[in-house]
């Protein structure tokens, strides 16, 4: 490192002749990295890895990857399709590796370092559509009838909803001549016509439809695969649960096959509204990337027949490369209860670890009907979640309303409040993509010296600037809450607290309402008016939330037309925003916009907080001051004006949008 120590060596030169990587790194050294859980094994060991891990894509929402990291400021990547890691005392021996002379990588630095280094190495993560960071309704047992009266119902109540997933349902599942590929026409009668998707396009909602890796042996396409040799060696063809007729797997690993996959039947469903991959059970083969290879041959076949339409996909496992693909994990057949909901946190944190950084869950829980209370704090957990998404069993409904008014209402807020947050995690997208790191990160990678949060699983880091600690105990009163360095500020009363301590706050049992929420010093948070979904209205104004600290602080803000691949070739607004506090007052300066993209925005209004100022100087020429924010949201031209919120005394600073700036707000 920069003072000289030794971060890792290879300990056994010999042992790379006999195909092992023998390694030795500080015993004190904190390791993450390799794999997850899937939604039934132990995971009391959190986040932290030691001892003996299999690294493999596993089931049933497993994610792996031949990546170990540690906050000491390194990470390595080994070349290979499974192994075993052995990790003691400062020693880290893999075993089993795929290949005879493998290749392994080593990355030092921070972990933005580390993980922007992973990125170019495993390959970059393309932007997913807008619409799938909104709320995903996902639904088994629905026809064409029900999903229209539940989205228009959304919308009679203002409940934000960008898109439906449907299970079995929308296909014509067990049926001759491609029926795993088309439209249940019994169920969805206006699927194969496109007059289901033309309301549904009109009420602002998108289709995801699920997908299998098998098919029927006795029918046309099963036939077509014998004769070309599709099958996945040494699988047996067997009934199948739904249908109850002979199926066997696809072997997604041959490129014939993946080819072959995105047909015809498949292209018009696609073209007729299903524009979401949920991609189920591809996962109980031994094959690492089985899952991986079946997302790719729909990723690979929408951007040949639909290259101007983003790609988005859900998965039940993940193994590191998948992400290529416009490739989201979630965590399967989960059950409800609290515990049940409280486990998903070290699933979710220790993917992000491996690298995937999209990740979800059967919000509400798969298995089961959850209580009204966990229902409610199961959508405010699933609001700061990376995949904002609700499932459950056969039959079962997730609908807010379904739950009585008082869990509704709770609910209703935390989707609320998502929605507002939606330039913020959608420049955190930007992000992933960019420098591989996205909108969710554990308090261990945002805070790497800081020992105290090396396992830390109740809370986690919202971007750069916001902590949540989800409540996870029924009927819970209070909540301590670990946390970290520097100063924060409670989202919703606006007391401020110095880190590196524990603090407890009241919990209201009675409404569910509440989420503990924190923001950091120096947070720039962009913000939107609350929409029933993405792209509802043009978003001619942003709100930027600023809480300035002594040390300068950034952040980039980023959008595009958020539906095709214009952005690849430069076609996005990227702004950087960088604040401080000093002597004299607050500085506030914003980079000319980079990229070609146009966007509605004209202005952003800064809310800096902490600060009510005399003056207000941009560029060395004083800007013009209103009495009041009303009086400077009237004028169309830049300005400003003082008051007080929670947060205590803040200017508002109206500016044009794209636009290189600097400004100095003086203090009284």
């Amino acid at each position: 490192d920069a003072a000289g120590h030794t971060l890792l060596r290879v300990d056994d030169l010999a042992a790379l002749r006999a195909g092992r990587i023998a390694l030795r790194s500080n015993p004190a050294d904190a390791l993450y990295g390799l794999g997850g859980y899937s939604i039934s094994s132990k995971s009391t060991a959190g986040l932290l890895r030691d001892g003996a891990w299999t690294v493999k894509a596993g089931m049933q929402g497993h994610p792996g990857a031949p990546w170990l990291w540690s906050t000491a400021g390194w990470g390595v990547l080994v070349d290979t399709l499974g192994a075993q890691v052995h990790m003691h005392d400062g020693t880290i021996n893999w075993t089993q590796l795929s290949k005879p002379d493998t290749h392994f990588f080593i990355i030092t630095g921070a972990p933005d370092a580390l993980f922007a280094g992973l990125r170019s190495l495993s390959g970059a993560a393309p932007l997913f559509p807008k619409w799938s960071l909104g709320f995903i309704n996902s639904q088994w047992g629905i026809d064409q009838t029900e999903l229209l009266h539940i989205v228009r119902k959304y919308r009679a109540l203002h409940i934000p909803l960008d898109a439906y997933a449907l299970d079995f349902d929308w296909k014509a599942w067990g049926q001759n001549d491609y029926g795993e590929f088309r439209w249940n026409t019994k169920k969805f009668p206006g699927g194969p016509d496109g007059s289901l998707k033309k309301q549904l396009d009109a009420l602002g909602v998108h289709l995801i439809g699920i997908q299998k890796p098998r098919i029927g042996v006795h029918t046309i396409e099963g036939q077509y695969a014998s004769e070309h040799d599709f099958w996945f060696p040494g699988l047996k063809a067997e009934p199948d649960y739904f249908s109850h007729k002979l199926v066997q797997d696809l072997d997604f690993d041959k490129p014939a096959v993946r080819a072959w996959f995105f047909n015809p039947a498949l292209r018009h469903s696609f073209a007729t509204g299903i524009v979401g991959w949920w991609n189920d059970e591809a996962d109980t083969t031994p094959d690492d990337t089985q899952f991986m290879n079946m997302q790719r041959a729909e990723y690979d076949g929408q951007r040949k027949y639909f290259p101007d339409t983003r790609v988005f996909s859900l998965n039940r496992d993940f193994y590191l490369g998948a992400q290529r693909y416009a490739y989201a994990l979630w965590s399967g057949d989960s059950k409800t209860g609290f515990a049940n909901m409280a486990a998903q946190r070290e699933r979710m944190l220790s993917t992000i670890s491996t690298g995937e950084m999209w990740w979800g869950m059967d919000g509400g829980g798969f298995q089961g009907h959850p209580s009204p209370e966990n229902y409610a704090r199961w959508i405010e957990f699933d609001a700061f979640c990376p995949i904002f998404r609700v499932h459950g069993d056969h039959d079962q409904r997730r609908q807010p309303w379904i739950y009585g008014p008082k869990a509704e209402v709770a609910a209703v807020a935390a989707m609320r409040l998502r929605y507002r947050l939606l330039p913020y995690i959608y420049s955190y997208a930007w992000q992933d993509h960019s420098a591989g790191i996205g909108v969710v990160r554990p308090l261990a990678m945002a805070f790497p010296d800081d020992a105290a949060v090396r396992n830390d699983i109740d809370s986690w880091m919202f971007g750069d600037w916001l902590l949540v600690s989800p409540v996870m105990r029924q009927g819970q009163t209070r909540k301590t809450i670990l946390l970290p360095p520097g100063q924060w500020t409670e989202w919703s009363s606006g007391k401020v607290y110095s880190g590196a301590q524990t603090v407890t706050l009241p919990v209201d049992a009675r409404s569910w309402a509440d989420i503990p929420l924190f923001v950091r010093a120096g947070a720039i948070i962009p913000m939107q008016p609350v929409m029933e979904y993405v792209g509802q209205h043009p978003v001619t104004q942003v709100t930027v939330q600023v809480f300035p600290a002594d040390t300068l602080s950034a952040f980039e803000y980023y959008d595009d037309n958020g539906n095709n691949y214009a952005y690849e070739q430069g076609d996005y607004f990227l702004q950087r925003i960088n604040t401080q506090r000093e002597a004299q007052g607050v500085r506030l300066s914003l980079a000319p916009a980079q990229g070609d993209y146009k966007p509605a925005l004209q202005t952003f209004l800064f809310e800096v907080h902490g600060i009510a100022a005399r003056a207000v100087q941009a560029s060395g020429t004083p800007l013009t001051r209103h009495d009041s924010l009303a009086a400077l949201q009237a004028d169309a031209a830049p300005g400003w004006a003082t008051g007080h919120d929670r947060y205590g005394p803040v200017t508002w600073l109206k500016l044009r949008a794209g636009f290189g700036q600097y400004l100095l707000l003086e203090r009284r």
